[in-house]
């Protein structure tokens, strides 16, 4: 007698189909993160702009926001992406309970309402340090490029828009007058009340790549301009002095800027990150295009006490930060520092050396701290709280490059992204 085999039979029908809950296993992230945006998060900046009573009824916005929240936790980013796990992944099924919205529905809906998405960023930060996560004993500050949407194909130097400009003005007067030419001779074979006066497609499209052109150099000739002001507070009359040839702006995403990575000179933007020594949670978090760090850290700091309504006890950077201004502001706000006063040499106990331009009293006061501590100073956190979650973000859920442009959505999409890393860590914690 042969083997005797479970039954299978894909044209089975269910007599009683399987509720969502039934689709992954209980204590699983799908659960979860439908779960809390259901009932903890306050989506009110999100539902209340449904005011419409006619049309056919939208997808359930709160639905739609624990789908991108899971998407992001999940390391799919990309609405094409998500729609088809919407279709063939069941974890995402027992988010949607089913629904399958399309994806040009979840483009539309991320973009809409981004900076309410954004906003949800403090009150999951708020919900971790509930479950005990944000201890704020010690934080660690960084920065990491990350690439934007952006083609370096796409971009163009002063010195070759000023050439670009002079040709293609010539080209598109040249076919100007060869499309008058030409009007007027089908005007006579054909009458004037035929149509026959359009532009040619290639000179619309020649005309419009030099408008594109011009308008990408006046923006370089106005960031060379220099910032100043009379005596009696009116800006002067527009600066002489021209951008140099080798300046770039990109026509995909203006905003981008070209910063210098692992891999070269990169068009980027920057992401700052302030995370918790113990948790690993982020405690808050902003996205810039200045290619230094210095800048940020006063910021980061405001931004935990407002995300927290407390503040670090201790911090810790990298040379990046470091600056007299920095460190006043960490006196001010009552924050034991610990920045790296220069690059730490390979076998050396800590990052202590200090440039020629960094030798001001705090500057100086911080180099000797460092010093004193040696291999127990508490600088040797920084590196093992913060880039972690880097790898994690870039590496292991494959973050690496932003989908959205312009300088704006982009803070709002790191927002995203760092939102649905905290999910994961409550997740973790209240398993």
């Amino acid at each position: 007698m042969g083997k005797t085999f479970r039954s299978w039979d894909p044209e089975q029908r269910l007599l009683l189909p399987p509720g969502v809950h039934e689709f992954v296993p209980p204590g699983h992230l799908a659960h979860f993160v439908r779960d809390l945006v259901r009932e903890q998060l306050d989506l009110s900046a999100i539902v209340d702009t449904y005011t419409e009573e006619r049309g056919y009824p939208p997808y359930d916005p709160v639905m739609m926001t624990a789908l991108l929240l899971y998407a992001y936790a999940q390391g799919i980013y990309a609405s094409r992406r998500i729609a088809r796990a919407c279709e063939e992944r069941v974890d995402f099924l027992a988010v949607t309970a089913m629904h399958r919205p399309d994806f040009r529905t979840i483009s539309d809906f991320r973009q809409r309402h981004l900076a309410a998405l954004q906003g949800l960023f403090v009150q999951v930060l708020r919900l971790c340090a509930r479950a005990g996560l944000v201890r704020l004993g010690h934080v660690a500050l960084d920065g990491t490029k990350v690439k934007a949407n952006a083609s370096k194909h796409k971009a163009m130097s002063y010195g070759r828009m000023k050439q670009a400009e002079a040709r293609l003005a010539a080209e598109v007067a040249g076919w100007l007058a060869q499309a008058a030419a030409a009007d007027t001779a089908d005007d006579a074979a054909l009458g004037e009340a035929q149509r026959g006066d359009e532009l040619p497609e290639w000179v619309a499209n020649k005309q419009e790549r030099l408008a594109k052109i011009r308008a990408a150099k006046a923006a370089l000739e106005a960031e060379a301009a220099p910032e100043r002001r009379d005596d009696d507070g009116t800006p002067p009359p527009p600066a002489a002095a021209a951008p140099a040839d080798k300046a770039q702006r990109n026509f995909t995403d203006p905003e981008r800027r070209i910063m210098k990575g692992p891999d070269g000179f990169v068009q980027v933007y920057n992401a700052q990150v302030a995370v918790d020594a113990e948790s690993h949670v982020i405690g808050a978090q902003l996205l810039t295009n200045a290619a230094t760090d210095s800048a940020h850290f006063d910021p980061l700091l405001a931004q935990i006490k407002a995300n927290t309504e407390r503040q670090a006890a201790e911090v810790s950077a990298d040379a990046g930060y470091c600056s007299e201004a920095n460190l006043q502001a960490a006196q001010r706000r009552h924050v034991r520092a610990y920045i790296a006063t220069g690059r730490q040499r390979h076998g050396a106990a800590g990052a202590t050396g200090t440039s020629p331009r960094r030798v001001g009293t705090l500057v100086a006061a911080m180099r000797r701290r460092l010093q004193r501590g040696g291999w127990r100073s508490r600088y040797r956190l920084r590196k093992g709280t913060v880039e972690p979650v880097f790898g994690i973000i870039k590496h292991a859920r494959g973050f690496r490059q932003f989908l959205l442009r312009g300088l704006a959505q982009v803070q709002g999409e790191w927002g995203l992204v760092c939102t649905a890393y905290n999910l994961q860590l409550l997740a973790k914690a209240t398993a």
